[in-house]
């Protein structure tokens, strides 16, 4: 996701591209149903044994910070109209800490119409517009006024169709996506999977049109695996432009932005670790 400098938002998960309108809905393959689906319980493809793996409301109940590094790994699971589910590992996050996170929607616990999600129950999708026709997607954990921005995803499933939603929205004759570039942005994101509007408000434990899963084949992502940087494009909001709010699994193709200089330090860290531990062997 790049950065655009010469407009400002109060939260940088409105920077990036998403090709969603602030009016109606793109009517596409997978538009919205309804805003009250009832609960089911999502059964993983990954099972023979038919175990549920979809995340309930007790994942998401955790403060905003820790969501954001437990979001990684965990795959995110969109079902269009047509019953294709689109897959995506999450690789990249950003926590929002509400209160006095001045980079925040909800900075200083203001509530606002838009902004209301922020506030609701742990699990609720937070989408907003940017610049009129972007998306980007948030789900809400403990804390007033938190949630937790997702960046980026590794697609898993559905790449073609991924590939002809991002299609639809870029210029005649635009160079074909790599697999990489599908959903390396918070609003690539929404485009390839179709993330809308009405899903604001909604609850990702229970809705029947996104979801969250534990993925089967990475059950656990390491200390050693995540990088901490600062978030992207909060330069303006002084302190808060350098707290290492921003998590993603290092060395990995589909994140958005890489952070050489904490990539850097995790590694001296880890090899004085090393180190230590030899000596004391």
């Amino acid at each position: 996701m790049t950065t655009r400098k010469r407009k400002k938002s109060l939260l940088p998960q409105s920077e990036s591209g998403c090709d969603q309108t602030d009016g109606e809905p793109l009517k596409r393959l997978g538009q919205c149903q309804s805003d009250t689906n009832p609960v089911h319980e999502h059964l993983s493809p990954y099972f023979s044994t038919g175990e549920s793996v979809r995340l309930s409301h007790s994942f998401f109940s955790q403060p905003c910070a820790d969501l954001a590094r437990a979001f990684l790994g965990k795959v995110l699971v969109r079902k269009l109209t047509d019953g294709t589910e689109l897959r995506g590992r999450v690789v990249e996050t950003e926590a929002y800490l509400g209160g006095e996170d001045k980079a925040s929607h909800s900075a200083g616990g203001k509530r606002t119409e838009r902004n209301t999600a922020m506030f609701m129950k742990p699990g609720t999708i937070y989408v907003y517009p940017i610049y009129g026709i972007y998306l980007c997607m948030n789900v809400s954990s403990q804390g007033e006024g938190a949630a937790v921005l997702l960046r980026s995803l590794e697609p898993l499933s559905g790449q073609d169709v991924m590939r002809g939603l991002r299609a639809a929205k870029r210029k005649a004759g635009a160079k074909i996506l790599k697999e990489k570039e599908l959903c390396n942005g918070p609003s690539k994101l929404c485009q390839a999977l179709d993330i809308q509007r009405c899903f604001d408000r909604r609850d990702l434990a229970t809705d029947t049109e996104v979801w969250l899963e534990r993925d089967p084949e990475r059950e656990t992502v390491f200390a050693g695996e995540m990088v901490s940087a600062p978030r992207i494009g909060v330069e303006s909001h002084g302190e808060w432009a350098t707290k290492p709010l921003r998590f993603y699994l290092r060395g990995h193709p589909c994140v958005s932005v890489l952070n050489r200089d904490a990539e850097r330090q995790m590694q001296s860290s880890t090899d004085l670790h090393n180190t230590e531990m030899e000596r004391t062997a």
